[in-house]
């Protein structure tokens, strides 16, 4: 048997430096028939991968009785040029540069033998540039993730992470809008912005909708939002609703002299419908649009390239994503999908709070939140991220911190954040006992103090309570935020958690 299907450890087949196991005859490799694919060349465990290379590191769980180096090629083949029998067609290209190739696996730490948990691999795949359409993140997708998932001899498989070549990254135009514009339209710095989502998301009139919207504004917050379901249904049409919205928005610009905003939903059944819709949006003044992440990559595309040439901000909600991004052992990790969308081109991004109601481990999602404001990723496994990223000054994304998070978390969230970050509370503004308008004096003064304490020098990680219970004082709606909302937490395990820890070591 072939070293590189003799069922060793991957940790002694690194430590061994097996053979590819390659059939290089060319007879023998484009006889009739089925070979391994390995043989057929995807397993290249001597490959330096190229600076041009798109590099995936995949999780797998092979079946019982599938060697992980033939699992970790077959993920290469299929993703690439792969089928399940030999094809003499391939002599008609230049396959080799074609073959994507398998070059490591490792044990994810924690599984295998003397864990009591069946082993998981990391598999390294590179793929030459050559296979992949310029800016298109639909032909991208098609490849890595089109049919690996579905691979009977896989029980499972996640693509963890990405390092995308800055040959590739020129190709995308990335953000419409970006951080430092977007800050300078709204002319707001040196702080988290402030946003709200409506509730109930279904079911009010345009009219009251758009009250909810004027309240909100008008106590201090710079954004409110539409829900990522709530489109053109009987109870609301969408253009009653953009009408309310936007004078809801221009009177409370009157009211406090700031300037503010909604996500108006553009959504639709189809691209027609979405650019008449941001097309009415526009002609009212808004200053943002918002989709879904359902929609789809071209479309998501499509609406970047209308928002770049009509100065308007873009606003993604990541509606749909944890059925592929939750489970830790089987579909797509976030921080992948926040790679995508800079470079498709999106300057909001829903990114998770960590503290809230939503899945999220502190670290890994400050690993989101690098990859969407960072011009350079440096590899940080304890936050999830496996390569170096280069972004070629690709615009930055705005996270979006939003999903069950209130006032009385302020000092956890700017600690774990920065300014760079849009804190929206929706629950915590709307569900305010002394009205809308209250919840949102209690977010804007709990803001405004965290961020002067800390410019102050104080510790707000660990003070944070006392600063809010001192602001409180002067404050009746932050009070009485901070007395209704006091024993509110999420404390859940985390799905999707790092699979490496920093360790301290000695000196």
């Amino acid at each position: 048997m072939l070293d590189g299907f003799s069922g060793r450890s991957t940790g002694e087949i690194a430590m061994n430096k097996p053979v590819d196991g390659r059939i290089t005859d060319v007879k023998t490799r484009y006889k009739g028939g089925v070979l391994k694919y390995a043989q057929m060349g995807y397993w290249r465990p001597d490959y330096e991968p190229k600076e041009t290379d798109v590099i995936c590191v995949f999780r797998i769980t092979p079946q019982e009785g599938v060697d992980a180096i033939e699992a970790a090629a077959a993920v290469a083949g299929e993703s690439s040029t792969a089928t399940w029998t030999v094809v003499w067609t391939d002599l008609l290209t230049a396959h080799e540069s074609y073959q994507a190739k398998a070059y490591r696996v490792d044990v994810v730490p924690g599984t295998g033998e003397g864990t009591g948990k069946e082993p998981q691999y990391f598999a390294y795949i590179a793929y030459d540039i050559i296979l992949f359409e310029e800016g298109s993140i639909a032909n991208m997708t098609a490849s890595l993730i089109g049919n690996v998932f579905s691979f009977k001899p896989l029980k499972a498989g996640r693509l963890e992470d990405i390092r995308i070549p800055v040959a590739y990254v020129k190709t995308f135009k990335g953000p419409p809008t970006g951080i430092i514009v977007e800050r300078e339209r709204l002319d707001k710095f040196g702080r988290p912005l402030l946003g709200a989502t409506m509730k109930p998301k279904l079911g009010l009139s345009g009219k009251n909708y758009g009250r909810v919207v004027y309240e909100g504004l008008t106590g201090g917050l710079d954004f409110t939002k539409d829900d990522e379901n709530i489109n053109s249904q009987p109870f609301m049409h969408w253009r009653d609703r953009f009408l309310f919205c936007m004078e809801a928005v221009n009177r409370a610009q009157a009211n406090t002299g700031e300037i503010k905003g909604h996500y108006l939903n553009v959504t639709a059944a189809d691209m027609e419908e979405m650019y008449a819709r941001a097309e009415f949006a526009k002609s009212l003044g808004s200053n943002i649009v918002m989709i879904d992440l359902i929609v789809g990559w071209t479309a998501i595309q499509s609406m970047s390239n209308w928002c770049r040439k009509n100065d308007m901000i873009l606003h993604m909600h990541r509606a749909g994503h944890g059925t592929y991004t939750r489970q830790k052992n089987h579909g797509v990790s976030f921080r992948v999908m926040a790679k995508w969308l800079r470079l498709a081109g999106v300057d909001h991004l829903h990114t998770g709070t960590a503290v809230g109601k939503l899945e999220g481990d502190p670290m890994t999602v400050q690993g989101y939140y690098n990859v969407c404001r960072e011009t350079y990723n440096h590899q940080d496994l304890s936050r999830g991220l496996f390569f170096d990223q280069d972004w070629c000054d690709l615009k930055k994304v705005m996270p979006v911190a939003s999903g069950g998070i209130h006032v009385g978390q302020m000092h956890q969230l700017i600690t774990l954040f920065g300014d760079d970050v849009v804190l929206q509370f929706g629950g915590g503004t709307i569900g305010h006992p002394s009205g809308i308008q209250a919840g949102a004096i209690a977010n804007r003064v709990g803001l405004e103090a965290m961020v002067k304490a800390r410019n102050e020098g104080k510790d707000i990680a660990n003070e944070g309570p006392d600063i809010l219970r001192a602001a409180a004082k002067w404050c009746k709606p932050l009070e009485v935020a901070l007395e209704t909302w006091k024993d509110v937490s999420f404390n859940y395990t985390s799905t999707d958690t790092p699979d490496f820890v920093t360790t301290p070591t000695a000196s």
